[in-house]
C-alpha cells in the first residue's frame, strides 16, 4: 500500500480568514488520493496539514499569516494550562460528575449558571482551501486584583477572612469523605473502551490531581446526568459512524450557522463529508499500535443520549492530531473547546501506554500574528516547528523573535539545514499511465519545462524520504 498525490502547486493571493486580507494567502497543496499514516505523520513534520483529502503546506515567507505548527504536549509530561483545569471541574459539576451532597451541588450549579454570561466562546480548529473558518473567541484566564480597603471599609486585613457557608459544608463534606476512607485515595473509574491498565494511579486527596483525576473521575450512581465519549473510525462502512451521522451532521449545520454565520445552504451533506468525513488516511491496525488502530476518527461527546461536541482526530504512528471541533452552541458556557483539548491529550497518553513511540499531542497551527490563535502557546511545553530545518524549538525560544517578525527561522544554528532535503530527485516515484516509475525514467519522456519546475518543487516540499515513498500522479 503506497500513498497517491496529485500535485497542485502554489496557490496564492487568495482570502485570508485569520487577517481578513482580500488576497495575501499563499500554500501549495497537493490532492491525496490516498495516504498512509507513516506518510501524513512525516508531511506534518514538515508542516502540512490536511482539510478533507486537500492536503497543504503554507508558503511561510510570502503568506500574510504564517501558520507554525505546534505540538504542545508530550504524553510523559503531566503539565497543562492550570486554568484549564478550573473548566474540567467546571464540566464535571454540570454534568454532576462530582460525588457532592445536595446543598453542595445546589450551589454549584447556581453558580454554573450564572457564569454564562461571562465565559468567553470558544476557539476551534481552522480549515484552509475548502471552507476557511475562524472561531470568535480565545480561552481566557482573568486574574483578580486584591486591593487595600479604605480605612473603615473592607475585611479586617489583621483577622482571619471570614469563610462562605459554602465553602464549611465543602470542608465537612471533605473531612467526611476522609473519615470514611482514611487512605485518602478515590476509587477509579473504567471509561468505556479502555482498560484500567491505561490510567495512572489516584493521587491521594493532599497531593494535585493529574489530568486523568480529573477527566476520568467516576460517576456516582445517581447522577442527573450522563457523559460518554465515543471514538468512532470515520468510515461509512462502520455501523457506529453510520447511525450517528445524521446527528453528527445536524449538529456541524447548527454549530456553522451560529459561531461562523454561515448561510445554511452552504452546509449541506457534500460540504460535511468533504471536510470532515473524507479523509485520505488508510486505517491500519498493526499489533504493536494502539487497540483503536491509526486512521481518522470522530471523538463524540454525549451528553445523556445526545450528541453536543464532536473533535475530529488522526492517530498517527507518533501524536493524535486534531483536525477540527464542532459543538452545540446552546453548551457553550461549558468551554466544550478547551475541555475537549485536555480530553484529547489524556487520550494522547493513554495511547502512549499501549504504543511508546506515540507520545505527541498536535493542535495543529499556531498564528502568532493573530490574537484569536495564540491561545496554543498558552499549553506547555510547547515546540514550534523551524520553517526552514523542520527542528522543533521550544516556543518560549520563539516568541521573542515573532514579536519582532511574522516569519523567523527558529534554529539558531546558522549552518543548520533541513536534514531530508531532497537531494536525489531522480529517485522521486511518479505513477503514470498505470506504471510507476522513478522520475529519471519520467522526465525522459517530457519536454514542457514547467513539468520538471513543479516535480522539484513537489519534492523540495514534500522531503526526500516521502518522494520515495508516495507515488506523485502525472497524466
Amino acid at each position: 500500500m503506497a500513498s497517491v498525490v496529485e500535485y497542485k502547486g502554489l496557490r496564492a493571493g487568495y482570502h485570508c480568514g485569520y487577517c481578513d486580507s482580500k488576497e495575501g494567502k499563499a500554500s501549495c497543496g497537493m490532492w491525496a488520493h490516498s495516504m498512509t499514516v507513516q506518510d501524513y505523520q512525516d508531511l506534518i513534520d514538515r508542516g502540512w496539514r490536511r482539510s478533507g483529502k486537500y492536503v497543504y503546506k503554507p508558503v511561510m515567507n510570502q503568506t500574510c499569516c504564517p501558520q507554525y505548527t505546534i505540538e504542545p504536549m508530550d504524553s510523559t509530561m503531566d503539565d497543562a494550562v492550570a486554568g484549564d483545569f478550573a473548566l474540567i471541574n467546571k464540566l464535571d459539576i454540570q454534568c454532576d460528575l462530582k460525588t457532592l451532597s445536595d446543598d453542595v451541588k445546589e450551589s454549584l450549579e447556581s453558580e454554573g449558571k450564572n457564569s454564562k454570561k461571562e465565559e468567553p466562546q470558544e476557539l476551534l480548529q481552522s480549515q484552509d482551501f475548502i471552507g476557511e473558518k475562524l472561531g470568535s473567541g480565545e480561552p481566557s484566564h482573568s486574574v483578580k486584583v486584591h486591593t487595600v480597603p479604605k480605612p473603615g471599609k473592607g475585611a479586617d486585613l489583621s483577622k482571619p477572612p471570614c469563610r462562605k457557608a459554602k465553602e464549611i459544608r465543602k470542608e465537612r463534606k471533605r473531612l467526611k469523605l476522609m473519615q470514611q476512607n482514611p487512605a485518602g485515595e478515590l476509587e477509579g473509574f473504567q471509561a468505556q473502551g479502555h482498560p484500567p491498565s491505561l490510567f495512572a494511579p489516584k493521587a491521594k486527596s493532599n497531593q494535585p490531581k493529574s489530568l486523568e483525576d480529573l477527566i476520568f473521575e467516576s460517576l456516582p450512581e445517581n447522577a442527573s446526568h450522563k457523559l460518554e465519549v465515543r471514538l468512532v473510525p470515520v468510515s461509512f462502512e462502520d455501523p457506529e459512524f453510520k447511525s450517528s451521522f445524521s446527528q453528527s451532521f445536524s449538529l456541524y449545520v447548527k454549530y456553522q450557522v451560529a459561531i461562523h454565520q454561515d448561510p445554511p445552504d452552504e452546509c449541506g451533506k457534500t460540504e460535511f463529508t468533504r471536510f470532515l468525513c473524507s479523509s485520505p488516511l488508510e486505517a491500519e491496525t498493526p499489533p504493536n499500535g494502539p487497540d483503536c488502530g491509526y486512521g481518522s476518527f470522530h471523538q463524540q461527546y454525549w451528553l445523556d443520549g445526545k450528541i453536543i461536541a464532536v473533535g475530529v482526530i488522526d492517530i498517527l504512528p507518533n501524536c493524535v492530531s486534531s483536525v477540527y471541533l464542532y459543538y452545540d452552541p446552546d453548551y457553550s458556557f461549558l468551554s466544550l473547546g478547551v475541555y475537549s483539548a485536555l480530553r484529547e491529550i489524556a487520550f494522547t497518553r493513554q495511547l502512549h501506554e499501549k504504543t511508546s513511540q506515540l507520545s505527541y499531542y498536535y493542535m495543529g497551527f499556531y498564528i502568532h500574528s493573530c490574537p484569536k490563535m495564540k491561545y496554543k502557546g498558552q499549553y506547555r511545553p510547547s515546540d514550534l516547528l523551524c520553517p526552514e530545518t523542520y527542528v522543533w524549538v521550544p516556543i518560549e525560544q520563539c516568541l521573542p523573535s515573532l514579536e519582532n517578525s511574522k516569519y523567523c527561522r527558529f534554529n539558531q544554528d546558522p549552518e543548520a539545514v533541513d536534514e531530508d532535503r531532497s537531494t536525489e530527485p531522480d529517485r522521486l516515484q511518479v505513477f503514470h499511465k498505470r506504471a510507476i516509475m522513478p522520475y529519471g525514467v519520467y522526465k525522459k519522456q517530457q519536454k514542457d519545462p514547467s513539468e520538471e519546475a513543479a516535480v522539484l518543487q513537489y519534492a523540495s516540499l514534500v522531503g526526500q524520504k516521502c518522494s520515495e515513498r508516495m507515488l506523485l500522479f502525472r497524466n
